[in-house]
């Protein structure tokens, strides 16, 4: 029976039903739920925009987009973001997409935390980050049809979702804030953890080996 949600259907492929189950299992409910909310919010996003991404790789990228902040994925001492993207490939790969359709789905997980960027690349990567925007910020939100938002929430209920999401990037990235520099993500660490001090890049400059 077709998945349909706010007029958005779930692609039915071996890949998204797969995904579906092993993120449902390795994620907590948080991330599961605001990762399928990210694939609807940007779907509706692309429709509106007449953007046509690949409805398979937007689900994949979608689903692992926020993986690298728990465990099994957050193994490496590495962006977030770059756990994800590598954990997504590898699934990809592993079933038999071409490279090509990997390297969509890792860059549309790498960039989807980069402002500025995901919106001037390919349809999938921009469509996933306007899915996050959407769901962690509210941008767009108001452009979108109430009853619409309202069937996703249902479906996917937010809960305490700022303070959860905020607690879980915390989770993720306290045991290695090195990897924070330059993102925004350390701007979670600086408002939570206590002690912490994000890393300047004039800093590094003024204390690299260079005599001046």
């Amino acid at each position: 029976m077709t998945d349909i949600i706010a007029g958005v259907e779930i692609p039915e492929t071996a890949a998204v039903a797969e995904a579906t189950s092993h993120l449902r299992e390795t994620t907590p409910p948080l991330i599961f739920h605001h990762s399928r909310r990210v694939f609807l919010f940007g779907s509706l996003h692309a429709r509106a925009l007449g953007l046509q991404p690949d409805p398979e790789l937007l689900y994949i990228s979608a689903m692992f987009h926020d993986a690298g902040l728990v465990s099994p994925f957050s193994d490496t001492e590495q962006r977030f973001e770059l756990d994800g993207a590598d954990h997504a490939r590898k699934f990809l790969l592993d079933r038999g997409f071409s490279a090509k359709a990997a390297d969509v789905v890792w860059s549309a997980i790498a960039l989807h935390t980069t402002p500025g960027i995901p919106g001037r690349m390919g349809p999938e990567i921009a469509v996933t980050n306007y899915g996050v925007l959407t769901d962690a910020l509210g941008w767009g939100l108001n452009g979108l049809e109430g009853d619409q938002v309202d069937e996703i929430v249902a479906a996917h209920p937010r809960g305490e979702f700022k303070r959860d999401f905020l607690q879980a990037f915390v989770e993720g990235l306290k045991n290695r804030p090195d990897t924070t520099y330059g993102t925004i993500n350390a701007d979670v660490l600086e408002h939570f953890v206590p002690g912490f001090r994000r890393a300047s890049m004039v800093e590094r400059i003024m204390n690299a080996p260079w005599p001046k």
